[in-house]
């Protein structure tokens, strides 16, 4: 694969797969559901020759689309994806090309909001013994994997030919008792994603409660011993849940 390639890919992870999980977080934290309650504002952000997406703020809620808005306030530009990856790992800032009256904004009020978002997604291992941290960490961690799975059977041509394979039909991955959920539904070897628990699914992937799930998700367990043991269940169409699995399994090859 070209490095070029693997930055396009990883930037579409980061900005739809990572990024996203900004809805969750602010209806999850009270902190952050605190800072943003009174927000009205739309952020662009937009990737040369890459993906581009949107922040929605409004009336206490935060909403994730891909694509580009007809009238932003805050337009944020990359000149690559390797630039917009860089500003991932700390080691770049975006261009601004428009909203530059809000640029206090940017530094103030939104860039502790994706700090408060790595202090979930990227936690000192002690944090995990607070529950309320492992529930908000377990979410925001199943919900970056789903979508990343996704935008990795688009785009990287190894598991393109795994989602070829994965058959029609929608598999639920879910949390027992009360979820957390992922839906992946496939189509013609095309996946997309809801957070919504599918009523009808074709095959389900269960884990038996929030600490066994995160364990799998962190790569603390592995998943032939969980099944054995019970703690996860699989069940329904078994082409759709094996190639969805290994799908999964590449998305710490970009994310980590």
């Amino acid at each position: 694969m070209s490095v070029e390639l693997h930055d396009l890919i990883k930037a579409n992870l980061n900005l739809y797969a990572v990024l996203q999980n900004l809805e969750e977080l602010v209806r999850l934290d009270d902190e952050m559901a605190a800072k943003t309650e009174r927000w009205d504002v739309v952020i662009q952000f937009s990737v040369n020759h890459g993906p581009h997406a949107y922040l929605v703020f409004r009336d206490g809620v935060c909403t994730h689309e891909k694509g580009r808005h007809d009238s932003p306030h805050i337009t944020l530009f990359f000149t690559s994806p390797r630039h917009f990856n860089a500003m991932f790992d700390g080691k770049a800032k975006p261009i601004p090309l428009k909203g530059f009256t809000r640029l206090g904004f940017l530094s103030r009020e939104f860039a502790p909001l994706t700090d408060r978002l790595a202090y979930y997604l990227k936690p000192e291992p002690a944090r995990f013994s607070d529950p309320a941290f492992l529930k908000t960490n377990t979410i925001l961690t199943l919900h970056t994997a789903a979508f990343a799975a996704a935008e990795l059977a688009a785009l990287e041509p190894e598991s393109r030919g795994l989602g070829a394979h994965m058959g029609q039909g929608v598999l639920l991955i879910e949390v027992l008792p009360e979820g957390p959920y992922a839906a992946l539904s496939v189509e013609n070897g095309t996946v997309s994603v809801t957070k919504e628990r599918a009523e009808r699914p074709r095959s389900k992937m269960s884990f038996k409660n929030l600490q066994v799930a995160n364990d799998l998700l962190h790569g603390r367990v592995d998943s032939f011993s969980a099944v054995v043991r019970g703690d996860i269940l699989l069940r329904g169409y078994m082409p759709l849940l094996d190639n969805a699995n290994l799908i999964l399994d590449r998305v710490r090859l970009y994310l980590s």
